[in-house]
């Protein structure tokens, strides 16, 4: 691969890394798990945003903001929901920092915190201790609130877009007046990352439950969608949570119902992150480097000159210009690249590596001959066209280029879904031809955690079009009435 990026096949973990960073999409800080997402990997987070944020508010949705800093009190009132998150923590425990006299910057011992505040991990605390003030009817609800934040979780072993400290994603928080309504909306947000992720990321993914060990901290339920990635390693792209009535009880949020008595409110919460990006790289992108679909890359098509004279690129210039006005009129996002400081075979390479779904070159015999060359950046493949109706069959193209991805994707995973009856075979398949492992399971949580401890696998999910068949566990032959999703995981 170019600019020095490993193979994938050689090594999947570096080719990923390498990758992110040659092509611009984010560095490493100062600061020890976190990352820089620079402007072309942020770019695609701002696509990511501008299409979820519509589909939130075409479900009803509001945005609001929440403080980042949460006192430590808060997390002592739902005890499932700290015990998840505690080893995660950061903390806050002073608010000053002093001149030690030597030119040194230290913090003032004097200027410790009465309370510790925790940087969110996620927010249902200091949602709910706010919810509590905004409920008081059922007249008041539902609540749907969603908020584009950051949040901190202190990981040790860390992965650009894939699992860093701090990360960037929406966490969606709403408050309902009956199990119902909010098992509901819990159903309808899995339903719209599902959506987004088929239909925008290309991405195929497996809906379903988690299982009680797998479940959120503080759920009565978690929804996930599930997508594998290359390498056959799975990748949760997106979560949904039931909370049922954990938070409403733990910060005394209560409503007067319709016959005027009064109940504790019911909860969801539902969110994804800048993981996304990580699944939209791992499971397109190939040894050139990545391969975007069309509807997230930040350039959908860019333009080459090639020109010897000042002339030639004035006339291709003319032409262009009149180019770009009828694609971004059909929202088709053009760059021009008319730098004389490289050479078009470098920007042919350069373009290839930050995955532009398509490039067209264009000299001067193309203008005596009114045509173009198309590169697809999906299949490699090139093809001399008519300028005349060139934008239609750009905007035709693109069309297919995110079709054609998605089926890549799509038969990568049925080819890399396995249905096993042994665990002999469970564990053969695990290390000879990951992917997802369609198995019999008794239920206990028990056996799903001796799976994990011995094959460091685990159930991605209970597939919620799940057929019903009699079988047997792989590990204890115990009856199971369904086959669940196993598979090694990010």
């Amino acid at each position: 691969m170019s600019k020095g990026v490993i193979s994938k096949d050689e090594d999947y973990s570096q080719w990923f890394n390498d990758l992110v960073i040659k092509s611009d999409m984010a560095e490493y800080s100062p600061v020890r798990g976190c990352m820089i997402i620079k402007p072309y990997g942020y770019s695609i987070w701002e696509k990511i945003q501008a299409v979820l944020d519509g589909m939130f508010k075409d479900t009803g949705h509001s945005n609001a903001y929440f403080p980042l800093l949460i006192p430590k009190s808060f997390f002592s009132k739902e005890a499932s929901h700290v015990d998840g998150f505690a080893k995660e923590c950061a903390v806050v425990t002073h608010y000053r920092l002093k001149n030690d006299g030597e030119g040194n910057i230290i913090v003032d011992e004097d200027a410790k915190l009465e309370e510790e505040l925790i940087i969110r991990p996620t927010s249902e605390t200091i949602i709910w201790n706010t919810y509590k003030g905004w409920i008081q009817s059922y007249r008041d609800l539902p609540i749907l609130v969603n908020q584009w934040a950051n949040v901190m979780r202190w990981e040790m072993r860390t992965r650009l877009f894939l699992r860093t400290s701090e990360f960037l994603w929406q966490e969606g928080h709403t408050a309902h007046a009956t199990s119902d309504e909010a098992i509901a909306e819990t159903e309808q947000m899995l339903n719209v990352y599902a959506d987004f992720a088929e239909n925008w990321m290309a991405l195929p993914v497996v809906k379903g439950r988690k299982t009680a060990n797998e479940r959120f901290a503080g759920a009565l339920d978690t929804y996930c969608i599930e997508a594998l990635m290359q390498d056959g390693k799975a990748l949760q792209a997106g979560t949904s949570h039931f909370l049922g009535q954990n938070f409403a009880k733990a910060f005394d949020v209560k409503f007067t119902n319709k016959e005027n008595v009064q109940d504790f409110v019911w909860a969801t919460s539902w969110g994804v992150s800048t993981r996304l990006i990580g699944a939209l790289i791992m499971a397109h992108s190939d040894d050139a480097g990545l391969v975007l679909p069309p509807k997230l890359a930040p350039i959908q098509v860019v333009v080459v000159p090639i020109y010897k004279h000042q002339e030639e690129l004035d006339n291709i210039a003319t032409y262009v210009a009149g180019l770009t006005k009828e694609l971004k009129a059909k929202g088709i996002s053009v760059k021009f690249d008319k730098r004389d400081t490289h050479r078009p075979g470098a920007k042919f390479a350069e373009y290839e590596l930050k995955g532009v779904p398509l490039r067209v070159a264009i000299g001067s015999r193309d203008m005596t001959n009114g045509t173009v060359e198309l590169a697809r950046r999906d299949t490699k493949t090139k093809e001399t066209v008519n300028q005349d109706g060139l934008a239609l069959h750009i905007e035709t193209l693109l069309d297919e280029i995110q079709n054609n991805i998605y089926k890549k994707a799509f038969d990568f995973r049925a080819e890399n879904t396995t249905e096993v009856d042994t665990y002999e075979e469970f564990k053969r398949m695990l290390d000879e031809e990951p992917g997802f492992l369609s198995a019999h399971w008794d239920g206990t949580p028990e056996t799903e955690q001796k799976i994990k401890e011995e094959t460091k696998a685990t159930i991605r999910c209970i597939p919620l079009d799940n057929k019903q068949e009699e079988g047997k566990c792989i590990l204890t032959g115990a009856p199971s009435k369904q086959r669940v999703l196993f598979a090694r995981a990010y």
